[in-house]
């Protein structure tokens, strides 16, 4: 990074890392482009695993090879039995710190770990892609003291998914939901994760590491977000009626609106409008998901309109956490899951930057700027 005489920009904010071919994020016009498409015409007409193809291949598979990605990521979603034995010893532990302990045993069942060529980065990007739902649907088993679900081959990623945690034979709307989520998480420009993958990609280390290293990022809270909480919010709220007291009394105490506010987009996020439309049809097929539903949209109008006025300016405007929560929520997922649900999506747009990094052979290495003492002596 070249010397600024202003200083540095704080945590990178405004720096060019990388040209990238993968995702375009347009905060100011509240645009997310993945691959080309814009996020809502990708997660309307594409499944999951197509979506994943068009990020390591460079185009939206044929009907050939869309059949061929899935059956191939059909065989490889059983994980080892050492990577089962660690999901049991961390039973306890919140879900994304089981995913990223499970994340670094799958490298066990590559050919070459190590290896540092596209069909080897294309054959760990599936690989990890297929056992991050298994990983997860068996660690909450787990949690519950039940034994985990073998996963099936004749189902796609996210219908066999449901199916490890439930038990049961998955609702399509309920997996066309959950696979709709996974293609509008997939990938967001040069977050921290995704930084952290491309960091350590360019030092040559392997897809496996990297994406170990993602997990890492994601975990902060500053970067995995908080969908979890919306749900609190809206089961402390109850009812519209309360939700502008509710709200003025944050507001007036300090403290953060669950689902507002973005760093990069100042108008509404454009996963929050697809994941909206997402959870209005879930919500159309429960009573308790519609009343939801319909409370959400009561407070998320109240809330614009506070903040609005509370923070002028700063356009404070619903994001992707607020409908996730909606979503996973519906489909019977415990909060502490969504984190993790949120990595089996991302997962697969990390590959593709480790791909592209790998590809470069660049390394990334910045520059600090130092600001402590000099001339110091030591006196014994």
């Amino acid at each position: 990074m070249a010397s600024n005489p202003t200083g540095p920009a704080r945590g990178l904010e405004g720096v060019v890392a990388a040209q990238t071919r993968l995702s375009h994020v347009d905060g100011k016009n509240g645009v997310l482009i993945v691959g080309g498409y814009e996020i809502e015409d990708l997660a309307s007409h594409c499944t999951f695993e197509e979506a994943a193809h068009l990020l390591w291949r460079g185009h939206l598979p044929s009907r050939d090879e869309s059949a061929k990605l899935a059956a191939e990521m059909a065989e490889l979603r059983e994980i080892p039995k050492l990577t089962l034995e660690i999901l049991r010893a961390a039973a306890a532990a919140p879900p994304i710190d089981a995913l990223r302990m499970a994340c670094a045993t799958l490298s066990l069942g590559l050919a070459d770990p190590n290896a540092i060529t596209p069909e080897a980065d294309f054959a760990a990007a599936k690989r990890l892609t297929a056992c991050f739902p298994t990983v997860v649907a068996a660690h909450a088993r787990i949690g519950k003291r039940a034994e985990p679900i073998a996963p099936r081959k004749d189902l796609p990623l996210a219908a066999n998914f449901l199916y490890m945690v439930h038990g049961k034979e998955p609702d399509p709307a309920a997996a066309r939901a959950l696979d709709t989520y996974w293609v509008t998480v997939l990938d967001h420009g040069m977050n921290a994760s995704t930084f952290t993958a491309r960091v350590i990609a360019s030092t040559r280390s392997d897809l496996v590491s990297a994406i170990t290293g993602a997990l890492g990022a994601l975990k902060g809270p500053l970067h995995g977000g908080a969908p979890g909480p919306v749900l609190d919010m809206l089961q402390e709220i109850k009812s519209a009626d309360r939700a502008e007291a509710w709200l003025k009394n944050e507001l007036a105490q300090g403290r953060r609106i669950m689902g507002f506010g973005h760093r990069v987009y100042k108008v509404r996020d454009p996963r929050a409008e697809v994941l909206s439309k997402t959870a209005e049809r879930l919500g159309q097929a429960q009573l308790e998901n519609r009343q939801l539903y319909e409370l959400a949209l009561q407070v998320e109008q109240t809330a614009l309109r506070l903040l609005a006025e509370a923070k002028p300016g700063r356009n404070l405007r619903t994001n992707v956490e607020f409908y996730t929560a909606l979503v996973l929520q519906a489909l019977g997922l415990d909060p502490r899951q969504f984190v993790a649900m949120f990595a089996c999506g991302r997962t697969a747009g990390w590959c593709a930057h480790v791909i592209e990094q790998h590809a470069e052979d660049h390394l990334i290495r910045p520059q600090s700027e130092y600001i402590g003492p000099k001339g110091l002596k030591v006196s014994r």
